[in-house]
């Protein structure tokens, strides 16, 4: 027998499965491709009609340049755009606050007003492509500044696809890119809900994100549990709004990490789509099919790349890729190998893309669907991760809310002691990180990483300075008045919101407006 090894979530590996570890209701937690449980996939045919929507993550610098990269990477055969924004973006600040010195376009891009999303898409059809945008706290204010380029140039909100983030709460537990508490920013995701079923009915309005939880050191028990107790306060905060669930759930969407433990990952997607159905059909009276499905995009694990013999990536990425695939997502993001050393270069981004097109056209991963429907060694870890994520999602319950497991610091709490945990095996040897702690090399390669323009924030704030001169201050000062208004009352802010940044109102001015009505929130603020 082999050694006896434990899973990242702690329960044992066996050497060897057997029919005896199967469930005995396996037909039952199967069910049939796109059929309830949806365990072997969301749809009957997965990648048997198309493969998964292939994505890469860019954004960096000015709109200008991001957008040169996202006409290299449509070039090179990408179907769907994932944009990174700036720190002070994801905060909600303008580049010219002096709380964004020294961030401006160094993790993505800079968006200030209207005239920078303008740049960011120029010249890419927007009906045509599907846009994944990384952006929480003003997501709906991104979003509103993406739907009105495109109806600049003629596209109208109905014919819109792509996702925004949007998932506030797990900011809470893992990233911090919050702006407001979370009862005004639940009633924000609440208003984009309401605002995009009527609007622009093809945009998934949020996608409620276990990746950065992972990140942080969740293992994927917590992450599949903390995701869809997040996604269950989400479903609450609409339906209390007075939204009926068909009308909003089929439009949720999810987010998971692909570490490299490949047979974990694929049990750890299936028992996702399982718990989420159970629990719009049971929990919440959903009958349309579409409310029951947890789609979801996929990006490889960050955590996991070295900035030792970063070449070594490659492979590590792959194997994250096709652990996505296997679980049934419905996009994916593949890292690029120098990620763990600066922003990806061209070169390197395309290779990462050239790795998902290797997968769906050299391979057979597209020729059947669930390849390891009836496995041995994946049913059993799939319904052992389907039992420890509920039981967990049960202790999330137990605070009454998940906001409240929040409050009360539970899930930073489960999450920093596994961190905490990896990083003694790494240190130890006990996890082996090639490069890192085994099979070292003396010195390294030469690298020569993409480096971010300095002069990015002074052109921002230029920009900036005569966007306000030139703009109808009067105009401005009327529109925000009137989101004022909606923030006050209960009307939905994203009516008012829109025509401020029609008017050429300011990222950092909305948001602004906002956090004087709703406030900030502080790690020790009590809620």
């Amino acid at each position: 027998m082999s050694e006896r090894r434990s899973s990242e979530s702690g329960f044992p590996i066996n050497g060897v499965y057997t029919e005896a570890d199967l469930p005995e209701d396996l037909d039952t937690r199967l069910g049939s491709p796109g059929e309830f449980p949806y365990t072997r996939g969301v749809y009957p045919t997965m990648y048997t009609s198309r493969p998964w929507t292939m994505r890469q993550y860019a954004g960096f610098g000015t709109a200008t340049e991001s957008n040169a990269r996202y006409h290299q990477l449509l070039r090179a055969g990408t179907m769907g755009l994932s944009v990174a924004f700036d720190l002070p973006t994801q905060m909600g600040y303008d580049s010219d606050e002096p709380i964004a010195h020294g961030e401006v376009g160094k993790v993505g891009v800079a968006i200030d007003s209207i005239e920078d999303m303008r740049l960011l898409f120029a010249d890419i059809p927007l009906d045509k492509v599907s846009t994944s945008m990384t952006i929480n706290a003003p997501g709906s204010v991104l979003l509103l500044l993406y739907q009105l380029v495109a109806e600049e140039n003629g596209v109208p909100g109905s014919a819109l696809n792509g996702t925004i983030q949007n998932d506030i709460l797990k900011e809470y537990i893992a990233r911090g890119t919050y702006i407001f508490p979370p009862k005004p920013s639940l009633r924000l995701v609440a208003d984009t809900f309401a605002y995009c079923r009527k609007e622009v009915p093809k945009w998934n309005t949020i996608s409620i994100s276990g990746y950065h939880m992972a990140e942080a050191g969740a293992t994927p028990v917590q992450e599949i549990a903390f995701t869809l107790a997040n996604g269950v306060e989400y479903v609450r905060a609409a339906l209390a709004a007075g939204l009926a669930v068909d009308d909003f759930a089929p439009r949720l969407s999810f987010f998971f990490v692909a570490r490299t433990t490949l047979l974990e990952e694929v049990a750890k997607f299936r028992a996702a789509r399982r718990i989420w159905a159970r629990l719009m059909r049971d929990d919440f009276g959903a009958k349309d099919p579409k409310s029951m499905m947890l789609r979801f995009h996929t990006q490889t694990a960050g955590v996991q790349l070295t900035a030792q013999q970063p070449e070594v990536n490659l492979v590590r990425v792959a194997v994250q890729g096709l652990g996505a695939v296997l679980g049934g997502t419905q996009s994916l993001h593949t890292n690029s190998f120098d990620e763990a050393i600066a922003l990806p270069t061209e070169k390197a981004a395309r290779l990462a893309l050239r790795t998902q097109q290797v997968l769906a056209y050299e391979t057979d991963l597209t020729a059947t669907v669930d390849p390891f429907a009836g496995s041995y060694v994946v049913e059993a870890m799939t319904a052992e991760i389907e039992a420890a994520a509920v039981e967990l999602m049960e202790r999330v319950a137990d605070h009454g809310s998940a906001v409240d497991a929040i409050e009360a610091g539970f899930q930073k709490r489960e999450i920093e002691q596994s961190a905490y945990r990896i990083a003694q095996e790494i240190d130890s040897g006990e996890r082996v990180v090639v490069g890192l702690n085994r099979f070292t090399v003396d010195e390294e390669e030469p690298y020569e990483p993409l480096r971010v323009d300095p002069t990015i924030e002074a052109a921002q704030a230029d920009r900036l300075a005569r966007l306000r001169s030139e703009r109808d201050a009067d105009a401005v000062t009327r529109a925000l008045a009137d989101l004022r208004a909606a923030a006050e009352g209960s009307d939905n802010v994203l009516y008012p919101m829109k025509e401020a940044l029609r008017a050429r109102a300011t990222v950092g001015e909305v948001c602004g407006t906002l956090r004087e009505v709703w406030g900030l929130y502080r790690p020790t603020d009590r809620f």
